[in-house]
């Protein structure tokens, strides 16, 4: 189908069964010389004048003259006509979709015409129980063959077996022939049919084995640093210059200029969100630590590159005085913060223009409850820019909504969001009442002078005054007037809670180049009134934390302009939740799709500690992909499937609200929690473009 998983622009991770995040060939350079782990020399392409070989046994010589190669593997489209029981393996430098080469080669229709009446042509291609062809994906990996539909194909279990038994008469009988599920829909499918019957292998058991995964592509020279053990990386001294090797970087990497995790994680923990913001190289690599002893580069200076085929470590020379980053020279400006007297509110009341007076994820809570209280013109958003091959993707938002095409999508869509997703209930502590706090305290209001005079002076004092200041504001009494005033909001706004989550809303934060993404400090599981405002002080004490001062420092952002304000909310129950990313980190040119991770917990997802279910789901053309289980022991069930498919339609339409322009591209990140009957969404934020 030339949609979702073939767009008529070219290849995409999705065409070859998201290829690019799966199976990856990576060098690793030596000085000015490439050495690669799984590289193969392929032939020569046939010239676009071979339409495809047609009726004959395809040879691993063949296959790479015929096909693409993506993420360093070989792949070439088939094509089975039943009514002429023929194969076509077509020739992707002539054909790059099925339906243009079908068009062309076999009904006589020209391409112009397949392109105006695309839909009817896939609706034929994917979904017609009688289809006159089978369409599909083979891919080369070591020893084996996969062949897989596009992913929004609904070929049931006897079109499977077919397709599956007939490309196997014409591949090579030396390599596996593995029928690799392109959706849930066919997983549970080919879950039901014997394996001797149908040899499978699963995306998730490709994914979780994958030598290579790009998570922000970019290049960045300095310094390599290996570090075998996180005694060895507590141990040593960073700088901006560094690129880190680890098995796992962990949450409170200071500013870097590249990192490499030699074991698998997700793009939406807080350390890889922090690189994507930094825009630094990223990237997966499996036996990054061996190769690199092997080679001698710990450090040595390298210049380092992540893209969508490969990583690479080349050592140059160290240069005679390195230059400040781009970053160091772009300073990163606030918005003039608001802290004069501002009354404790229902986070209800709160609207995202409310940021500067009680913070960025207190104002988007609020303007959450708005949407959700009120709607908004701007749900439909995304969905009202034509995306080619699509110039019209209502239709499809129709169908994803289930409601006719002629129906009023916006009612619809508030109606999805109406019965499915909730804002949990709080209270929103303003700037003001952080300053009050402050100044009540002389001793506080001296360390504060210090720490502000140290940063100015970039003096080396500055982490033992953090640590100092961080001291003090935790054991200062919180003075009655105050507690008072937190207490009452309680008992008007949220009596009955049992449970409460304390989160930190600065104005420093889920900025243009500074997210700040973990750095500070959020605390569930409050039950009491006494363990509330102790967490109310932990909150304002990591606004001068170690990490979070000298990250800002670096950013340009005075001490003087940040302030923390105080989210309390209800702590909701949930069976499972976790973080959604309105795009696809790992190829950013694909629009339909949209990542998911999932975990028991919503903090395993964050805080790197455990490797969640990452999944991928249409919010083009519907459907979802499982590509990892992480830790988990099993998939969900399909209920839960349901559950975040329609979170990830709700997710497209908030992108549409929060967007910030009117091409409605801007991403959006937010952790949430589900139960049988509700997503509940309990933070949004920018995602890093």
């Amino acid at each position: 189908m030339e949609t979702g998983a073939v767009p008529l622009n070219g290849p995409s991770a999705a065409l070859v069964g998201y290829l690019p995040a799966c199976y990856r060939s990576s060098s690793l350079f030596q000085r000015g010389e490439s050495v690669s782990l799984t590289s193969v020399v392929a032939p020569s392409p046939a010239p676009e004048t071979v339409a495809a070989l047609v009726g004959e046994r395809l040879s691993v010589s063949a296959l790479h003259q015929l096909g693409g190669t993506l993420g360093g593997y070989s792949f070439v489209k088939v094509v089975v006509d039943r009514e002429q029981a023929k194969i076509h393996f077509l020739n992707h430098a002539r054909h790059s979709f099925h339906a243009i080469y079908i068009g062309e080669e076999i009904l006589g229709v020209g391409e112009e015409r397949v392109r105006a009446e695309i839909d009817s042509y896939n609706e034929a291609f994917y979904h017609a129980p009688d289809r006159r062809f089978l369409l599909g994906i083979l891919a080369l990996h070591p020893q084996m063959l996969s062949l897989e539909t596009v992913e929004v194909d609904t070929m049931p279990a006897g079109l499977i077996r077919e397709f599956h038994a007939f490309v196997a008469q014409y591949t090579d009988p030396a390599l596996p022939l593995l029928f690799k599920p392109a959706n849930q829909l066919q997983e549970r499918i080919v879950r039901e049919i014997p394996a001797s019957e149908l040899p499978r292998v699963f995306a998730h058991e490709l994914f979780s084995t994958a030598p290579f995964v790009p998570l922000n592509p970019g290049t960045a020279t300095g310094r390599l640093r290996a570090f075998r053990t996180e005694a060895e990386y507590r141990a040593a001294t960073l700088d901006w210059t560094d690129i880190i090797v680890m098995d796992r970087v962990p949450d409170d990497i200071p500013r870097l200029a590249g990192i490499v995790n030699t074991r698998h994680t997700t793009p939406l923990s807080h350390t890889n969100v922090l690189a994507t913001g930094w825009q630094i190289p990223n990237a997966v690599q499996l036996g990054a630590l061996a190769e690199i002893e092997r080679r001698g580069l710990d450090g040595k200076w390298v210049e380092y590159t992540v893209d969508a085929q490969a990583l690479s470590l080349r050592e140059v020379d160290e240069p005679a005085g390195a230059a400040p980053p781009a970053w160091y020279a772009q300073r990163v400006t606030l918005e003039q913060p608001e802290a004069d007297h501002s009354p404790i509110v229902n986070l209800a009341r709160l609207r995202a223009s409310d940021r500067h007076r009680y913070g960025t994820k207190a104002a988007n809570l609020g303007e959450l409850h708005h949407v959700l209280a009120h709607g908004s013109q701007r749900l439909l958003g995304f969905y009202q820019v034509p995306r080619p091959p699509r110039d019209n993707l209502l239709p499809y938002l129709a169908r994803l909504l289930d409601v006719p095409a002629d129906a009023d999508l916006s009612a619809a869509a508030r109606r999805l969001l109406d019965e499915h997703v909730r804002v949990p209930r709080g209270i929103a502590l303003p700037f003001s009442l952080q300053r009050r706090f402050l100044e009540s305290s002389p001793r506080i209001q001296q360390a504060v002078g210090k720490l502000k005079m140290a940063l100015e002076l970039d003096a080396r004092e500055i982490e033992p005054l953090c640590v100092e200041l961080q001291g003090l504001i935790r054991s200062a009494r919180l003075p009655g007037a105050l507690a008072g005033e937190i207490d009452s909001a309680l008992v008007s706004q949220l009596a009955g809670v049992r449970a409460f989550v304390v989160r930190s809303s600065s104005n420093a934060e889920d900025l243009a180049g500074f997210s700040a993404a973990g750095i500070y400090e959020s605390h569930n599981h409050v039950t009491t009134a006494e363990r509330i405002f102790a967490s109310v002080k932990e909150v304002w004490a990591s606004l001068v934390s170690v990490r979070s001062v000298r990250l800002r420092q670096q950013a340009g952002i005075s001490l003087d302009e940040c302030y923390m304000g105080v989210v309390i909310q209800e702590q909701v129950g949930a069976d499972f939740g976790g973080v959604l990313v309105t795009t696809n980190p790992m190829n950013r040119a694909d629009f339909r799709t949209v990542y998911v991770n999932v975990s028991p917990r919503v903090t395993d997802v964050v805080d790197g500690s455990a490797l969640p279910m990452q999944y991928l789901y249409s919010t083009v053309e519907g459907g979802g992909r499982t590509l990892s289980l992480g830790d988990a022991p099993a998939d969900l069930d399909s209920r839960a499937h349901d559950q975040l498919q329609r979170l990830a339609i709700a997710g497209r339409l908030l992108q549409g609200h929060f967007s910030p322009d009117y091409t409605f591209d801007s991403p959006v990140d937010v952790e949430w929690l589900a139960d049988g009957e509700h997503l509940h969404l309990v933070q949004l934020r920018p995602y890093p473009a």
